[in-house]
């Protein structure tokens, strides 16, 4: 299961001349490894409600029918169909579903390392991924004002994940 006090989904988008970062604090899923990496599988979902940008009349805003549309559609999730890579390398590919639009994603990850103790005796497992996405192939609302657009359609996502451990260390 993904530890959610030990992982983290953020993005960033520009806005302007600048980029607005933010998180979603309210994370659940499980990493499943199998006796190879093509054995492995994610299944991780965040609840759209919990996003955070720091500003919450900017939240109040991603939460509405705009853009999340947090009222009808309560999660953002990530299904893996394929896990390819090597070295510590991996090509996690999956559908992403944002507002009810299910679009294939690759995330670029690496194997951050197993640690078979973990602090309270546990083992645990941990990943970092990243991957960019089109607000709009999602149907996440455009933004702009007074003609010109204010939110960029290009959203960069990034992921670290950790989870406890079942199972066999993939070859």
């Amino acid at each position: 299961m993904i530890d959610p006090l030990h992982s983290s989904v953020s993005f960033a988008v520009r806005h302007l001349m600048s980029k607005v970062r933010g998180r979603f604090t309210d994370l659940e899923g499980r990493i499943e490894v199998g006796d190879s990496i093509g054995g492995c599988t994610v299944e991780a979902s965040a609840a759209t409600a919990s996003v955070d940008t720091g500003v919450g009349m900017r939240d109040d805003d991603l939460r509405s029918e705009r853009f999340l549309a947090a009222d009808t559609h309560p999660r953002v999730s990530f299904t893996s169909t394929s896990v390819t890579g090597r070295d510590g390398r991996l090509a996690v590919v999956g559908e992403l579903t944002i507002r009810g639009v299910t679009r294939e994603v690759r995330l670029d990850t690496e194997f951050l390392g197993l640690d078979e103790t973990g602090l309270q005796g546990e083992p645990r497992i941990g990943f970092s991924g990243r991957t960019r996405v089109r607000r709009s192939d999602f149907g996440v609302g455009a933004a702009t004002a007074g003609g010109k657009v204010v939110i960029g359609d290009v959203v960069d996502i990034e992921l670290d994940l950790e989870a406890a451990f079942e199972g066999a260390t993939p070859a």
